[in-house]
């Protein structure tokens, strides 16, 4: 009896952060998207990237209705299809949310260490040669994740995707969760991206050490290292403990909930990352 009590105490703890979650990343980023189509020039290909980063939460948020129900009440009456389609929606927005971060901080370290030499490099054709083949690759991925669970859709309860594996799942299916090529990709971009945003960090810091005069493309230099210290906190922890707990047998629902949470946290990054964030075009500076 204790152990249903301290379930269901936990399952809607579950379903109360999700909501909280949905309830501010949902409206944060619809609001970043008009902000950012409505204020801000396509041209760049920094605003490029944080929008399509924007459209990548306001996707997650737009699954986590349906966590909420599942969690609070413990049924799942819209069906497998619905269920796999939830799981897509939440955890390709690991693969898009890194990227995306990853092009933002390369963007700010090309203008920052190499201004004039990236230039030919930071353009908006680049940017959405990028950003389309990124949603390429996510395509791609949620194919492959898809046709993985398809594969073992008989071993598991419909609601298997927002919760956990049953307990009849043999061994040998355990050891095809361990070695799912879909979370091994995962780390394996995971572990790259972040590499890719810590060397980033290290190269800025390093640069902004000189005098920012030098350095024409550098308005804020606190703001500047803000945003790179909030890609690194964005890997650390949100990404970086879920994609290794996806490899454990039961998968912890509250590493979903942390991973979660980088849809209320990515709108910091367009603050600091844009200079006059709020402002309409015609009152920034040319």
């Amino acid at each position: 009896m204790n152990n249903t009590t301290g379930e269901t105490k936990a399952e809607l703890t579950y379903a109360v952060v999700f909501g909280t979650i949905m309830s501010i990343g949902f409206p944060l980023n619809a609001i970043a998207i008009w902000i950012l189509l409505r204020h801000h020039s396509l041209k760049s290909p920094n605003v490029i990237f944080m929008l399509n980063l924007a459209i990548s939460d306001l996707l997650l948020a737009c699954s986590l209705p349906l966590k909420v129900y599942y969690h609070a009440t413990g049924a799942w009456p819209l069906g497998y299809t619905t269920c796999i389609g939830v799981a897509l929606m939440f955890n390709v927005n690991i693969y898009s949310s890194s990227i995306f971060i990853t092009f933002i901080s390369v963007d700010r370290l090309l203008a920052v260490v190499y201004p004039l030499r990236s230039r030919h490099i930071r353009t908006a054709r680049n940017a959405v040669k990028a950003v389309i083949l990124t949603w390429l690759l996510l395509i791609v991925i949620a194919i492959l994740v898809c046709i993985e669970f398809g594969k073992h859709w008989k071993l598991y309860t419909e609601s298997f995707c927002v919760k956990h594996q049953r307990n009849t799942i043999t061994e040998t299916t355990t050891e095809s969760h361990m070695s799912d090529p879909s979370r091994i990709v995962q780390l394996i971009l995971v572990l790259v991206l972040l590499v890719v945003n810590v060397v980033s960090t290290v190269l800025v810091s390093l640069t902004l050490r000189r005098n920012v005069k030098d350095l024409p493309e550098v308005n804020n230099r606190v703001n500047v290292m803000l945003l790179f210290v909030m890609s690194l906190i964005m890997f650390f922890v949100c990404f970086l403990p879920k994609t290794i707990g996806s490899f454990m047998k039961d998968e912890l629902t509250y590493l979903k909930c942390i991973v979660a949470t980088n849809c209320c946290l990515d709108p910091v990054l367009y603050y600091f990352s844009l200079d006059a964030f709020w402002k309409k075009k015609e009152e920034r500076k040319p």
